[in-house]
C-alpha cells in the first residue's frame, strides 16, 4: 500500500532519505511500521567524550501520530565498531531508546535489553497504556558535534 508521506507517495523503506555517508544530516525508521524521517539537516547527533566519558546522541523530530521525536542516547559508553550495542536503560554505562509524545509531554525511555544497536530495532511500552511502540528499519547519516 502507497502512503503519501510529504509531498511524494512512497512505501515503508523507500520513504527515507538516501543511505549515505557523507554527513548529510538524514535520518529514517520505521514507528509500527510507518516511516518516520528527518531531512531537516539540522537533527541533533553528537559523540563525545567528557571528563573521560563517552557520550552519544542521536534525536530525530518528525510527526506520526502521538510521536514527535524518536532517541538513541549513551550514558558514559563508548562506541565499539566491532560489537553490537545493547539498548537499555538510562543509567551509566548503558546506550537507551526512546520516544516522545505530544499528549504526554515527556520521554518514555526503552527498558533493559530492547534492542541491539546495529540499528535494526527497538520497542517502547507506553507505561500508562501498555501499548508497544515499535521502532525497526533506522538509518542515519550526521556529522556528530564535539
Amino acid at each position: 500500500m502507497y502512503i503519501c508521506y510529504r509531498r511524494y507517495c512512497c512505501v515503508g523503506v523507500d520513504c527515507f532519505p538516501p543511505a549515505t555517508q557523507t554527513g548529510a544530516g538524514t535520518f529514517g525508521c520505521l514507528v509500527n511500521g510507518e516511516p518516520f524521517v528527518d531531512n531537516s539537516g539540522d537533527f541533533n547527533a553528537f559523540y563525545q567524550l567528557v571528563n573521560g566519558e563517552y557520550y552519544f546522541g542521536n534525536q530525530a523530530e518528525d510527526s506520526l501520530g502521538d510521536i514527535n521525536q524518536v532517541f538513541i542516547d549513551s550514558n558514559k559508553s563508548q562506541i565499539q565498531l566491532t560489537n553490537s550495542i545493547i539498548l537499555s536503560s538510562d543509567i551509566s554505562g548503558n546506550f537507551y531508546g526512546g520516544i516522545s509524545l505530544t499528549n504526554l509531554g515527556g520521554n518514555i525511555r526503552s527498558l533493559d535489553n530492547v534492542g541491539l544497536i546495529t540499528f535494526t530495532e527497538f520497542n517502547i511500552i507506553i507505561p500508562e497504556t501498555g501499548e508497544i511502540i515499535e521502532i525497526t528499519e533506522g538509518r542515519f547519516d550526521a556529522i556528530f558535534t564535539q
